[in-house]
This record gives C-alpha cells, sequence and structure tokens, in this order.
C-alpha cells in the first residue's frame, strides 16, 4: 500500500489524494507539515531530501516526491493519462503551466491569505503581484474550458485534476471566479464525477 506524506490543507497533497482516490487505490496517510518543522526531521529528509510534502512511499519502498510526478506515476496505465501521444503531451504540457504559471501564483497568495505564520510577506506589492499573475493564469484555463469540457484531450485526466486542486480554492487568495463561466462549469463537472473527494 502507498503512504502518503502530507500537510492535509495542502492543494498538492490533496492532488495524490484526489488522484488515488479516482484510481481505486488504497493509501496510508502520514501528516507532517513543513509550519511544525516535521518535515525537516532527519527521519522524513531520508525520504525527501528537499524536506517537502507531498512524498510518497510507493509499495515497494522506493520514494517519490513532487506532486505531478506522483501523479504521473500512479496514473501510468490507467485512464488518468491518455494513450494518445499529442493528449498525454497535452497532459504534461497542462501539469508544467500548473507548477510554473498557476501554482507560483495562486497558491502562494491563497497561502499568504490563509497561514498567520506567512502574513508578513504579504505586502500590499506582493499581493497585487500574485493578483496578476493567477488572473493570467485563470485567463488561460478559461479559454480552453470555455470551448471544452477537460483540459487534455476530451476526458477527464490528471491534468485535470492538478489544476483542480488550488484553482477550487482559489477564493481563499481572494480571486474571484465569476468570470469565468467556463471553469465554474469544470469544477462542477469535476465534483460530479464518482469517487470525487473534497479537500
Amino acid at each position: 500500500m502507498i503512504t502518503l506524506f502530507q500537510q492535509s490543507d495542502s492543494g498538492n497533497c490533496y492532488k495524490v489524494r484526489l488522484t488515488l482516490t479516482h484510481l481505486g487505490r488504497p493509501f496510508r496517510a502520514v501528516e507532517v507539515s513543513s509550519l511544525d518543522g516535521s518535515t525537516r526531521k532527519p527521519e522524513f529528509l531520508a525520504r525527501n531530501p528537499i524536506g517537502k510534502v507531498p512524498t510518497v512511499a510507493l509499495d515497494d519502498g522506493r520514494y517519490l516526491a513532487e506532486s505531478n510526478a506522483i501523479l504521473l506515476h500512479v496514473a501510468e496505465g490507467s485512464a488518468l493519462l491518455p494513450g494518445d501521444a499529442y493528449d498525454r503531451a497535452k497532459v504534461y504540457e497542462w501539469l508544467f503551466f500548473e507548477q510554473y504559471s498557476h501554482e507560483p501564483a495562486i497558491a502562494v497568495r491563497r497561502a499568504l491569505t490563509v497561514y498567520p505564520q506567512r502574513r508578513a510577506a504579504a505586502t500590499p506589492e506582493r499581493m497585487a503581484q500574485l493578483l496578476d499573475a493567477g488572473t493570467f493564469a485563470l485567463s488561460v484555463m478559461e479559454a480552453r474550458l470555455g470551448a471544452t469540457s477537460w483540459l487534455a484531450g476530451d476526458a477527464f485526466s490528471i491534468a485535470d485534476i492538478a489544476l483542480y486542486a488550488y484553482t477550487h480554492s482559489a477564493h481563499e487568495g481572494g480571486f474571484d471566479l465569476a468570470a469565468y463561466p467556463g471553469i465554474r462549469a469544470w469544477l462542477a463537472r469535476v465534483r460530479a464525477l464518482p469517487g470525487h473527494v473534497e479537500l
């Protein structure tokens, strides 16, 4: 059984839980956190030298970190990772977009808003910059989701899971989704899927 080392309110950890749930794969969750220092302890650093979550212990005892790498690994051979080469490449494209353009704005602005320990870094200039960057990322998603049901190809995939994780809680960082009907409809489609679990 996979063991997921997680901070349960992290969107990156939620991605892994949601993927495993959709795949019907049992897993054990172990709570650790950067906020209490448990991800900096030697026993955790032996699993992931970067000291971040999520990290998983696979069935064979090997460890894997980085949320989207975990998604790609556990989804291998399933309907969540398209067999068509182009659609599969589009999944990768959205995963890279999520980590480079979406998460650094939307998740970071949420963290600076939600976690008291991080609010000192929430200067007006920083928050305005994150709002602009996050608004651009949402507009890119809206352009796709205003025209089609899913992000990559014609079916639900780990691309949708990766982007859902922080988009569904974007309002906690001050992003108003009222202007994004395609995104709102997509969020509702994801929530309606069998086996969906909330953060």
